[in-house]
């Protein structure tokens, strides 16, 4: 399947405990562009105290990316974002820097720690959303809140707030019981974006091309492109 949009990914290099180097991320690339992937959000992490790259280092490393990129693949779209860890600041941060969203798009990826309350979750969501921002939760299977729990999923869905999974979760390479949940999480239509959250060329390499065929083979061709070009197509309107 090609013209997959992959909507997490951390591709940009020396900003977060991503790509290493240059040559790492154009590895990355390949990989994605051999999965058939045609568009990509590079999605750097920003947590306070931890990830705090953002600014005209995040600018130039994704400049360079784009520049080197286009000598090999002219087709290949690459789109700033961000992978936005929770706080309870993060509207005024959100209202000061354009690199927090997806593209420029009122889309957040937004990522929780794995032990977060549901309480928590809950109201950050409805905080963004009353802001004007519309929260998608980041690998949303990790979370012990909402792990097993498709009512509460549900309830976040109805709110306005959009569900994000990983490619490795919904393959099974986390385990059977993650890869139970999120077939469960496609059957139940409660599933809006994929991204492979690539992090190396290692442990946590690029994986939509399989997951792609994974999911065309268990939901059918419709359902696989309505999460995994379709959806995020939005995104890209809203990014031009």
């Amino acid at each position: 399947m090609t013209g997959l949009i992959n909507v997490h990914t951390h591709i940009l290099p020396c900003v977060d405990d991503g790509a290493d180097n240059l040559d790492e991320t154009l590895r990355m690339l390949e990989l994605e562009y051999q999965d058939g992937v045609r568009t990509i959000f590079a999605t750097p992490h920003y947590r306070k105290g931890m990830f705090e790259c953002f600014g005209n280092q995040i600018t130039k490393q994704y400049e360079l990316v784009k520049k080197e990129a286009s000598k090999r693949w002219k087709d290949l779209q690459i789109i700033l974002g961000c992978e936005f860890h929770a706080n309870m600041d993060m509207v005024n941060l959100l209202y000061e820097n354009s690199q927090f969203v997806m593209g420029n798009s009122r889309c957040v990826l937004t990522e929780f720690s794995e032990l977060s309350e549901l309480s928590f979750i809950q109201e950050r969501c409805y905080t963004l959303l009353s802001s004007g921002y519309d929260p998608i939760i980041a690998h949303a299977e990790r979370y012990h809140a909402l792990y097993n729990k498709f009512d509460v999923i549900e309830q976040l869905t109805d709110m306005g707030v959009y569900i994000q999974l990983n490619a490795r979760s919904i393959m099974g390479k986390d385990g059977f019981g993650m890869k139970r949940f999120c077939k469960k999480m496609m059957k139940k239509d409660l599933l809006h974006f994929v991204g492979d959250d690539a992090h190396n060329m290692e442990d946590r390499k690029p994986a939509m091309g399989k997951c792609a065929e994974y999911i065309e083979k268990v939901m059918g061709e419709d359902y696989a492109r309505k999460v995994l070009m379709d959806n995020p197509k939005n995104l890209i309107i809203e990014s031009r």
